[in-house]
């Protein structure tokens, strides 16, 4: 497979500090990348010297086989379009916005009408045109700024942690009309995100990410299918574990995690594993739920971590899980260190990564 972009040798230096550390990396034509990382560990950094917006402190970065340059690097970064995870609009209406870098190149006015109606279309904002785009949702404003892209047929599409700060809804919107925009217009995607289901989710590749430096790069299935010391790094503190699932006669599969505590899923897999519960779907009580739910443990609280307005408990089960409360919870039940509390989550929610 013809490579659109590769970088070899690549550090960044800021001052002492080492954003990125001797990366390696070949972007795939036509394939979607995620730089798969928690925060600091120098994905926003590769993402702009990928766009060409900042250069390495050392080594070289190939565009579509030609070395670049001083000479060469005005041109080939109008090949590249990146949206940061603030979006960027302009104080004008959604059609302006979208025209934008096809007036920049001086576009007829009949490609760019059909170039920004496509886009929209694409982005599902077709009958927008006339809108305020500053007027618009967080998450539609993030879609604006994806058809300006579209519009002018980016090779290269770089995107930093696009569904950070939108809700659930938006997230899937935007992440469908990535997936669709490179299936349709063949369009090479590189995602920088933390969040490791999105990873699992859209990518043909990962490349995953640690302390500046690109540890692993693979399918999918091949990153999920074992816990790096990487992955673990920043995924263990989300409940995530490795056990032996097995499926039973009623649809269901149960995973054994050790220590006597055994998860029920929904999801059919056999032989070792590894699975996810979000902090965010397990239900903290004082006493055992009356609940349809099939996973159900007793365990005392061994950890406290006072966030604001949330509170972040450890509880340990036999094995240790994260919750996270309202404080307005947290002191109605009086829950404070070694107090015993039941934990309750679904089958649907324990995922297998």
């Amino acid at each position: 497979m013809t490579n659109i972009a590769e970088l070899k040798h690549i550090t960044r230096t800021f001052g002492e500090v080492k954003a990125v550390n001797d990366a390696n990396l070949e972007i795939r034509q036509g394939e979607i990348l995620a730089l798969l990382g928690p925060s600091g560990s120098g994905k926003t950094t590769l993402l702009k010297i990928m766009a060409l917006l900042e250069p390495p402190t050392s080594g070289e970065v190939y565009f579509c086989s030609e070395k670049v340059n001083e000479k060469n690097v005005e041109r080939l970064r109008k090949e590249c379009t990146m949206i940061f995870q603030k979006t960027t609009v302009f104080n004008a209406n959604v059609f302006d916005n979208v025209a934008y870098g096809l007036r920049v190149r001086k576009a007829p006015k009949e490609r760019i009408q059909n170039e920004v109606t496509q886009a929209l279309k694409l982005v599902g904002l077709d009958g927008f045109e006339n809108r305020r785009t500053r007027k618009l949702s967080g998450g539609e404003q993030q879609r604006v700024a994806i058809a300006r892209a579209f519009a002018i047929n980016t090779r290269l599409l770089l995107l930093d942690e696009p569904t950070a700060n939108l809700d659930p809804k938006n997230a899937a919107i935007i992440e469908g009309m990535i997936a669709e925009a490179n299936r349709e217009k063949g369009t090479t995607v590189v995602i920088a995100t933390h969040n490791m289901f999105q990873a699992e989710k859209i990518p043909t590749r990962i490349a995953l990410m640690g302390n500046g430096r690109i540890n692993e790069a693979g399918t999918p299935t091949e990153i999920f299918g074992k816990l790096s010391k990487t992955l673990a790094s920043f995924a263990a503190v989300e409940n995530t574990f490795t056990g032996n699932a097995k499926k039973a006669a009623n649809g269901m599969t149960f995973i054994d995690i050790g220590n006597e505590v055994q998860l029920k899923t929904t999801a059919q897999s056999e032989g070792c594993v590894n699975v996810f519960v979000a902090p965010a779907d397990i239900i903290l009580s004082r006493d055992r739920l009356e609940s349809s739910a099939r996973n159900i443990f007793k365990g005392r609280i061994i950890e406290i971590s006072d966030l604001g307005t949330l509170v972040k408990l450890r509880v340990d089960v036999g094995k240790p899980f994260v919750v996270q409360i309202t404080k307005c919870s947290f002191d109605d039940m009086g829950l404070n260190i070694n107090a015993e509390v039941f934990l309750t989550f679904k089958a649907s929610n324990v995922q297998v990564i």
